[in-house]
């Protein structure tokens, strides 16, 4: 979805340059390739229809303000108008109960919500310092309740037994008590899905609900069902007071669609969004970079954030320290930059979230690779002696052959890594003499596409 709508309001932006004002002529265009692009991307025709009235009613007869061109004030209008389709601020959970404060998940079976249970537990427990305990209800999918045993466990949470020959209510209400005597704070709750909505699933949450009288019932819902996204929302806000969504596999192809769409049929706001299948893999939704991201304009705020928890501030320190004296930037360093970035999520996830124009570029500098890639260059430094790494002027064609072999990759492969090693060398030699213009001159030869 990303793409295509970019790109649709890409050209029509350039058609409106050196227009003083916006009039339903020159909106006709922008607003049908809006149209089509949301229909394509899967979005309820309902959403579309009152998301392009509205975007109208806004933009018809908007000054251009200062140095903004037509378009560019019409991008704007849009950008506001799905931020308050989407919620319009960031919702986060309420706590503000005695505790345990009991968090019940709800939605159809594999839309990920019990990998969603062990995400949101190592969330609450690493940034919000939260004692958590997780409770499978799940009595019917085989190992449902020994995936949730596994997940908790790598989330360093604390998991509370049961059996499939119990009942989910009894299970519930035993996992509160057990929560209570020792004193969590926070008790996540998985329940059973279905392939499909059906009555008996729904008479089972409503009991769940009704037995537990959570503070949050969140609707765990897969972004790429797409328009079936809706017709399970509805059943589910039918059935239970939801007070929130948590959109899981964003990562995927058809992101965007049904974040627009569960939010205008439940009237819940989007709260978590999924976006990796690793357990640091959930981040909260925000409306307005969720938006910015749709129209290609990036998400520099949650690059940002990401940085800040995954990097290792020890190491960047050091990287400074090194650079400052003149020592140099060394293969060495490179592979320690390579495995930052996977723990941010791999290159997909950083393209994901820079602006249209950055990200094709990075693209294009990358060759289309995915993140194989990433572990292959890895691979191909850890071939390499220390003293390889550390001098890697001393490469030549009969240790590039060895470092091929060792690696199970190709000469040519080993040849661009050392390119790209050379261009990124080059950058940071900029970076520690304190030329930021030179180190920018610098990034567009190495991006094609920066101007």
């Amino acid at each position: 979805m990303l793409d295509n709508l970019t790109q649709r309001l890409a050209k029509v932006v350039k058609t409106l340059r050196g227009q003083a004002r916006l009039t339903d002529e020159n909106i006709a265009d922008m607003l049908r390739e809006v149209r089509m692009a949301l229909l394509e991307a899967d979005v309820a025709l309902p959403v579309v229809k009152d998301l392009v009235a509205k975007i109208r009613e806004k933009a018809v007869g908007q000054e251009v303000v200062g140095s903004l061109t037509p378009g560019q004030a019409l991008i704007g209008v849009v950008h506001d108008e799905l931020t308050a389709l989407m919620g319009g601020a960031s919702v986060g959970l309420n706590f503000a109960t005695q505790p345990p404060a009991i968090v019940l998940m709800a939605g159809l079976q594999g839309a990920g919500k019990t990998t969603t249970v062990g995400k949101l537990a190592k969330w609450l427990k690493e940034t919000q310092k939260k004692k958590v305990l997780t409770v499978s209800c799940d009595v019917y999918r085989p190992a449902a309740i020994e995936q949730l045993r596994t997940v908790t466990g790598q989330a360093g949470a604390e998991f509370f037994p049961s059996t499939p020959d119990q009942k989910p209510v009894d299970i519930a209400r035993a996992a509160v008590e057990f929560a209570k005597t020792r004193y969590f704070d926070v008790l996540l709750v998985d329940t059973a899905g279905r392939l499909a909505v059906d009555q008996p699933m729904m008479d089972e949450i409503r009991a769940l609900h009704e037995a537990l009288k959570p503070i949050e019932t969140l609707f765990v819902v897969d972004a790429m069902l797409g328009q079936d996204a809706v017709n399970t929302a509805k059943a589910f806000k039918d059935a239970l007071p939801l007070t929130g969504v948590v959109l899981t596999k964003l990562d995927g192809d058809a992101r965007g669609g049904a974040a627009l769409s569960v939010r205008h049929v439940t009237g819940a706001p989007l709260k978590f969004a999924g976006v990796g299948e690793k357990l640091t893999g959930l981040e909260e939704f925000h409306p307005q970079r969720m938006a910015s991201r749709i129209l290609g304009m990036g998400d520099i705020l949650g690059l940002v954030e990401d940085a800040r928890r995954q990097v290792d501030e020890d190491q960047a320190r050091d990287l400074a320290q090194k650079l400052k004296s003149g020592k140099g930037f060394d293969l060495n360093d490179f592979k320690q930059q390579i495995a930052q970035m996977r723990k941010m999520g791999g290159l997909s996830a950083l393209m994901d979230k820079l602006p249209a124009q950055f990200a094709g570029a990075a693209q294009q500098m990358q060759g289309g690779q995915d993140d194989k890639a990433i572990r292959r260059i890895e691979g191909i430094i850890n071939s390499m002696t220390p003293t390889e790494r550390t001098k890697p002027e001393l490469i030549k064609a009969s240790r590039k052959r060895r470092i091929a072999a060792g690696s199970g990759t190709s000469v040519q492969e080993v040849n661009r890594l050392l390119n790209q090693f050379e261009q990124t060398q080059k950058m940071m030699k900029q970076f520690s003499k304190g030329g930021m213009q030179k180190m920018m001159r610098s990034m567009k030869g190495m991006l094609p596409g920066m101007r």
